[in-house]
Parts: C-alpha cells; structure tokens; sequence
C-alpha cells in the first residue's frame, strides 16, 4: 500500500515517534495510539539535558552562523511534524534564502541525545527524517546533520544518504497505516525491556496482552468490583 502524496494536516504524526517506532513497534503504540507514558530515569535526564537545546529565546548570531533552537518543523509528503533541538544556518553563496535574514544560508540539523553513540540507527532516522522536512519545507538539499550525546561531549556526524532516507519512508508509512488500524502489536519480551519507561504499562511478561490500555482498565473493573463485594459483606 503506497502512502498518499501529501497527507492532510489532520493525519500528520508526531516525527519524534520515528525513534520510538524503530526501538520498539509497541511502544510507540502505547505512546502514540493508546496516550501512555511514564517517566524513568533515563527519560528524566533526556529531558533535562534537552532544556537549554529546546529553549528558542536561546537562539543565536555568530559571525556567519546563525543558530535555531526549537524549530518547528512539517513535511506534508511524509505526513509528519515535530520539533528540532538545532538547526545552525551556514552563511554560504550556495544557500537559502530566509525570512527576515540577509543573505543565503545552508541548514544544518544537529540534535541532542542523552547517553551515548548506539550501534542501532534510531537517532539517525530521526535526524534524517528532521533534515527531510527542512529539505521539503526550503526546497534545498541536506547532504549530512550531526547526533550530540550529552555523556560524551560529542557529536556524531551522519550522512543523511539514500538508505537512511528510503528506511525513513518505509517506517513512516508502517506508521500511518498502524496509527489509522489503531492497532497495538503484542509484547515481546527482550533485553530492552528492562530500561523502557514503559516497561510497567507495557506488561511485557504477558506477552499475549493486545491492549495495556485495556488490561488496566480491566484491573480497575476487577479492583472495584472487590470492593463493592467488600462492601456487601460488611452490610450483612
């Protein structure tokens, strides 16, 4: 099933889930179909570290860069939106134009993760899907972005190529077609697992739950239905 052209702005994911997707096919359901979260450490320390980098009042001017921080950011053909950490602007005659700027400017998207480099191209993806809505959005081309791990003080330079662009067109039309089923994949325990935020809604052990959304709530049902038995006894 091919995706449309352009998708309506009603149907537009969040481009943040790409990451979640490619870790896990469930817990992006649980996060962006069934509305679950909760927070661990390591989600709190992501969030931390990402204040300064999400702060766009920190945005900034130096000699020919110019630094973006929280850029909104859409692409109507992958049906997405969402927010980049950092785009720098490269003052350069090859570049674009932009709004209430002087002069031509290359973009640059580099975003901010907690931890360190992974062997797994979740980050990757969603930097390459940033860079293809900025592309779509300022008709240019970004050839490569950069991953900058808070643990390490480095940055990773990636090449945004083919590969990496054809994966992000794939997910993200698995994406839209799962997010319109409502469907929720069944848990499969694995050794990412036990660092999940989600690991206590998710159930894993169960491995046959469909539904944590539904599981809870028939374990608030079973909860009070106890109660009102409780209750009836007492009366007696």
């Amino acid at each position: 099933m091919e995706g449309p052209d352009e998708y309506p702005e009603d149907d537009w994911l969040a481009l943040s889930g790409l990451q979640h997707y490619s870790f896990c096919k469930r817990q992006w359901a649980l996060i962006h179909i069934e509305q679950l979260w909760s927070e661990n450490v390591r989600t709190t320390a992501g969030s931390l570290e990402h204040q300064r980098a999400d702060d766009y009042d920190e945005s900034e001017t130096r000699g020919d860069l110019l630094i973006l921080r929280s850029l909104r950011v859409f692409s109507r053909h992958l049906g997405i939106t969402g927010i980049c950490d950092v785009v720098e602007f490269k003052k350069s005659a090859e570049g674009v134009k932009l709004q209430h700027r002087e002069g031509t400017w290359n973009p640059y998207p580099v975003e901010y993760k907690h931890g360190v480099a992974k062997t797994v191209d979740a980050d990757r993806l969603q930097l390459c899907a940033e860079a293809m809505c900025l592309e779509e959005m300022l008709a240019c081309d970004i050839p490569e972005g950069a991953l900058f791990y808070h643990q390490t003080r480095r940055r990773e330079v990636v090449a945004l190529d083919d590969s990496l662009r054809s994966e992000v067109r794939e997910l993200l039309k698995q994406m839209h077609e799962m997010y319109a089923r409502g469907y929720t994949p069944k848990a499969k325990r694995k050794r990412a697992c036990n660092a999940c935020s989600l690991k206590d809604l998710c159930l894993p052990e169960l491995g046959r739950a469909k539904s944590a959304k539904a599981y809870i709530a028939q374990y608030m049902n079973d909860d009070e239905s106890q109660t009102v038995e409780s209750q009836t006894v007492d009366a007696r």
